[in-house]
């Protein structure tokens, strides 16, 4: 980190002395040039804004490359790859992870066919919520342990029950995608018999929606509108703010009904738990993907035209929101490593995997080295499917890896359909277990899954704080997006010094948050100054005045206590704001599904950005010069959200925090486009829990409600041995009066 080192007029402050040649060329000339045009100093008499990268074009699933860079070494990737599960789990709403229930399962009637069985079965998952299938045995089942195989099926017309009619049943067949009428009829249930018939169970399960999982629509959740999206403040249902805001999906509901069916499979008593495997195609293979990366239990699996550099999942069902900030479907893959991993692609978006993914899978193979584990079918002569070609290269990989031996079996013949009326979950369901009453009891029961998890996690005394703000700081890792390391190799470069009363007016240049950002910021520091306070506020820099005007009464009263003070345009403020204005609405990626998950699956949110900003400008402040030990930090109620934010993951850079609520909580805020939109937040203890990954650190807590309940700011501060440090003042209490305590803190 570079300092700013003393000169003759001010002992704290360089600034930098530029002769301008004639021309300026490329060089750091040209660069200083550019950055004075850009934040309109003083000294130019002219104003052009900053242009700020991250306003530009936001990623976007279906146009952007997804690239996965292998590791270097077998270290690197433990890490990694435990930090790609932990984002998996925190998207799908499921870190920590709730408890299951005891697999509760019903098979309601039995179809025999020849060698195999077919069984309808419903399985409860959360209260009064079912994942529904058919179930294949092969027919002496009970005779030994055998492997199991789990089939979650794509977007297929109909789900399990899908059935080509005949003009498409006769182009499958002249154009060998198929073999078989029945296979190429019903696709689905092929896999299925021909797996049964080598000597595996199979669970060919329902998405959401497909099949007889219906008590929730399909337009609910793969085709959700404005008009079908719950929104009330009590009645919140999939892809409503309220449901962004405490990370419930549907691919995490799926997630978690996966888990519980590959808790049921291996509780039958004639299933090998050690041998499972797992194989979906299309949306069945992001499923395949999201269950093998949170479980080690499935041993191998064959995911089918969705592992790819390019689109990666387009469906509210496949997306949620932090799922692929800075991963993809490719690193997903990864994740099974080092369990045997099987691919194949067809002409869609995974037509350039054999060339672009999979050899960078083969090298994360080779370096675990197990280079036989991971194999690639490129059939880019059939389009989007799971057809003969793709099923043909599947028997022969389960079959090796389940240890199954079974020869000619292995090669898929004719077979018998059942019907849907055959194997259709028939058990009767209220009304009210249907629809948009269903959808909001769902909800409920997924919170207060997700509420018992939690509370587990109280903290009591020193070990169980650490235990809480670990758990909960790793969940505000992926929220954020990583923003804490923001607070590595930032710098504040001194551009331009004048003098006022009693302090020096420093104009600087921050930079490491985010690549080709550069944050401008202004500095009033006294000398010999030893504690800097960073001023939060939606006014950025200004927030403590300009450079030819008075200081604000927020910062007056700083210096007279001796404290520097330290302003900054964060992302999308002062210079970096928008073009038409302050930001005050997200913009969004262009589609016609209106979730969060397919902008902010990809894209970080505002306050994330902000985190990310106001982080390396505390690094920075406390870099500025050697006097400096302390760095405080000071939030103005309109920056409650990103104030606070940042102050969860902060750690030891800052030393004490003032904060004014102004009563905000993210639970309040009613539109995913928001600026103060974070997804996750109010799952993880909104405003309160973010203080409390601040304890022990002295806080200064204004316009807070009465804490008649203790809150979980005011308990992990008591376990921390430090509830004096957790300061609330009285109502009607401003910043400036909060700075005398402030200083309090501060003394030896």
């Amino acid at each position: 980190m570079s300092k700013l080192i003393a000169n003759g007029s001010n002992p704290a402050v360089r600034v930098p002395k530029v002769e301008m040649p004639e021309s300026l060329g490329p060089g750091p000339y040209a660069r200083y040039a550019c950055f004075l045009l850009a934040v309109g100093l003083a000294v130019l008499g002219v104003t052009v804004k900053a242009a700020d990268p991250r306003l530009g074009r936001l990623v976007n699933l279906r146009t952007d490359r997804f690239p996965f860079t292998p590791p270097t070494s077998v270290e690197e990737w433990n890490q990694r790859s435990a930090e790609v599960r932990r984002q998996v789990f925190v998207a799908a709403g499921l870190w920590p992870m709730p408890e299951r229930p005891a697999p509760k399962a019903e098979v309601l009637r039995k179809v025999e066919r020849d060698a195999y069985t077919v069984e309808a079965v419903r399985l409860e998952s959360y209260p009064g919520h079912y994942v529904t299938g058919s179930l294949y045995r092969p027919a002496d089942a009970t005779e030994s342990r055998r492997p199991a195989v789990l089939c979650p099926h794509g977007h297929w017309p109909e789900g399990r029950f899908h059935a080509f009619q005949d003009d498409a049943l006769i182009d499958q067949i002249e154009s060998g995608a198929e073999r078989y009428e029945a296979g190429g009829r019903t696709p689905l249930q092929a896999r299925c018999v021909t797996l049964a018939r080598m000597g595996c169970v199979v669970f060919l399960y329902d998405m959401l929606g497909y099949g007889d999982s219906r008590q929730l629509s399909q337009q609910a959740i793969h085709a959700p509108s404005e008009d079908s999206i719950l929104t009330a403040d009590n009645a919140w249902g999939f892809y409503s703010t309220q449901a962004e805001l405490r990370m419930q999906n549907p691919l995490g509901v799926q997630t978690y009904n996966s888990l519980c069916v590959l808790d049921w499979i291996e509780s039958l008593p004639e299933v090998d738990p050690k041998r499972i495997g797992v194989t979906g195609g299309s949306s069945g293979a992001t499923q395949t993907l999201m269950l093998c990366a949170v479980d080690d239990r499935p041993a191998v699996a064959f995911p089918v035209v969705m592992v790819s550099t390019a689109m990666q999942g387009g469906c509210g069902c496949e997306n949620a929101c932090c799922l692929r900030l800075g991963t993809s479907n490719v690193e997903f893959a990864a994740l099974m490593a080092p369990r045997p991993l099987g691919m194949a692609s067809a002409d869609d978006w995974t037509r350039n995997t054999a060339t672009d993914g999979y050899p960078e899978l083969q090298e994360l193979y080779a370096l675990l080295g197990v280079p036989d584990r991971v194999m690639h079918a490129s059939l880019i002569q059939f389009p989007h499917n799971y057809n003969y070609a793709s099923r043909a290269a599947m028997y022969p990989w389960l079959d090796r890896w389940l240890g199954l031996e079974a020869g000619d079996l292995a090669v898929e013949t004719d077979y018998v359909s059942v019907t849907p009326d055959e194997v259709r979950s028939v058990a009767p369901i209220e009304d009210a277990a249907i629809g948009r009453g269903h959808e909001v009891a769902l909800m409920k029961a997924v919170e207060a899954s997700s509420a018992d998890a939690l509370a587990k996690l109280t903290p009591t005394d020193a070990d169980s704080l650490n235990k809480y703000k670990n758990i909960i700081g790793k969940a505000l890792h992926v929220l954020l997006d990583g923003a804490e390391k923001s607070l590595r190799d930032a710098q504040a470069n001194a551009i331009d010094q004048q003098r006022a009363d009693g302090h020096a007016v420093i104009t600087l240049l921050i930079t490491g948050a985010e690549a080709g950002v550069e944050l401008p910021a202004l500095a009033r520091l006294p000398r010999n100054v030893e504690t800097i306070a960073v001023v939060v506020s939606d006014a950025g820099k200004t927030a403590i005045g300009p450079v030819d005007t008075l200081p604000t009464a927020l910062a007056a009263a700083l210096l007279e206590q001796g404290i520097g003070v330290l302003g900054v345009d964060l992302f999308a403020q002062g210079e970096l704001a928008p073009d038409d204005g302050p930001l005050t609405e997200m913009p969004v990626v262009a589609n016609q599904r209106p979730v969060a998950s397919l902008t902010f699956g990809y894209n970080r949110t505002a306050v994330a950005h902000r985190a990310s900003d106001l982080l390396a400008t505390i690094a920075a402040a406390k870099d500025m010069q050697p006097s400096i030990k302390k760095v405080v930090v000071i939030v103005e109620p309109e920056a409650a959200s990103y104030g606070a934010a940042a102050l969860a993951v902060a750690g030891d850079a800052v030393d004490a925090a003032v904060i004014d609520t102004g009563g905000f909580r993210f639970d309040e805020v009613r539109s995913w486009r928001d600026p103060d939109f974070l997804p996750g937040a109010v799952k993880y203890g909104d405003v309160p829990g973010l203080l409390a990954q601040g304890a022990p650190r002295p806080t200064i807590v204004l316009s807070e409600p009465a804490d008649d309940t203790p809150s979980i700011a005011t308990q992990a501060y008591a376990a921390a041995g430090a509830a004096e440090r957790l300061i609330r003042l009285r109502p009607g209490a401003t910043l400036e009066s909060a700075v005398e305590k402030l200083a309090d803190t501060l003394a030896p």
